[in-house]
């Protein structure tokens, strides 16, 4: 596997591991990741929550929560550590200026446009920004009103598919659609970064069911600089969730994975389950809401609360919550450690490329 650069950063593994929230993805799995030469991501999403003995009120408690996230994975890592920052956050701006102040090294910005994420630059600042798209259009029109607006174009892109775990940028119809495939999208994307690279180079990063080293180098050699992976980090020993939350992916099974919508208002991928099942009997409802951390969630018209089912089931208490995941979450087998993972990757990677050769 090659090593590719975003602005001034060499990544010398050419993985990312996804932004999980609410819990899954913290300090302890993103310097675990950053150690291994890939970029770790700590997700802000409801780290309020997390923080709940911090002072102050939810919003304030994110803020802190997450420069205690930050600090804790530069003491563990020297490597590459970006948090993950969702547009739909009601505190986004916050959690954007806490990131490049704590001085995080790279920022990813997706279930929404960030049409103004450069905006939050200070003079001085290296935090790179790297939006998550899921299509070319949404490429094009990031780059030129970055462009336009800011002088500034991407430091690199994350496109996601639709067989990605959590919000999926697609609409019901698309997901099973061809049309909407990584496959086809990627060279779409790729397209917008290469009419820009008399300017910038803009490495393009495959996202969505990302499971093996085949799948990398697929990618890769379809002109991706590197690959996004979430579910296959869950069931690490390193990663910030509970042991019975990572057993719930070591059970799944593949028809175990639905489709669901979510409050947020875009469907999502999750395992099936007790809470779902819940939910779908009309059983929850919130009796109000004292973080409003979404923008487009209405508590009133919500069949249940987003973070907090995504906090409890991080918690390990699945009765009250349920987990997001990727298309490919049987493939978990056991609890690895992150050094694992990769090794086999890896192995997975060159074996491809060998028998490619043949």
């Amino acid at each position: 596997m090659k090593s590719f650069f975003i602005g001034n950063l060499e990544v010398k593994l050419p993985v990312i591991q996804g932004g999980m929230g609410v819990g899954v993805s913290l300090s302890g799995l993103a310097s675990a990741v950053a150690n291994e030469g890939g970029i770790g991501v700590i997700s802000c999403a409801g780290l309020g929550l997390i923080y709940h003995r911090f002072s102050g009120d939810y919003l304030n408690k994110c803020i802190l929560g997450l420069k205690e996230e930050i600090k804790k994975a530069k003491e563990k890592s020297k490597g590459i550590i970006g948090v993950n920052i969702m547009v739909a956050l009601s505190n986004y701006a916050d959690m954007v200026r806490t990131s490049i102040a704590e001085k995080a090294d790279i920022i990813f910005s997706g279930a929404g446009l960030p049409f103004d994420l450069p905006s939050y630059l200070t003079s001085g600042s290296t935090t790179k920004l790297v939006p998550i798209v899921s299509s070319s259009r949404a490429a094009r029109i990031i780059c030129d009103k970055w462009k336009n607006n800011y002088g500034y174009l991407p430091d690199a892109i994350v496109v996601e598919g639709p067989k990605a775990g959590g919000h999926l940028g697609f609409k019901i119809e698309q997901i099973d659609d061809k049309q909407y495939s990584l496959e086809r999208l990627v060279p779409e994307v790729l397209n917008v970064t290469n009419s820009y690279k008399d300017e910038k180079n803009i490495p393009v990063i495959a996202a969505g069911g990302i499971s093996s080293g085949k799948d990398i180098l697929h990618f890769i050699e379809m002109g991706a600089s590197g690959v996004q992976i979430g579910t296959m980090f869950v069931t690490t020993s390193e990663c910030d969730a509970s042991e019975t939350f990572k057993n719930v992916f070591i059970n799944a099974k593949q028809e175990d994975v639905k489709i669901i919508q979510s409050p947020v208002g875009m469907p999502g991928r999750a395992i099936d389950g007790e809470f779902i099942q819940s939910v779908e009997k009309g059983r929850e409802m919130p009796r109000s809401c004292p973080f409003h951390c979404i923008k487009t969630c209405d508590y009133t018209k919500s069949p249940y609360c987003i973070a907090q089912a995504l906090y409890q089931a991080a918690r390990g208490n699945m009765k009250k919550g349920y987990a997001f995941t990727g298309i490919n979450v049987h493939l978990s087998e056991k609890i690895s450690t992150v050094k694992e993972v990769i090794s086999n990757l890896k192995t997975e990677f060159l074996n491809a490329k060998l028998k490619s050769q043949y």
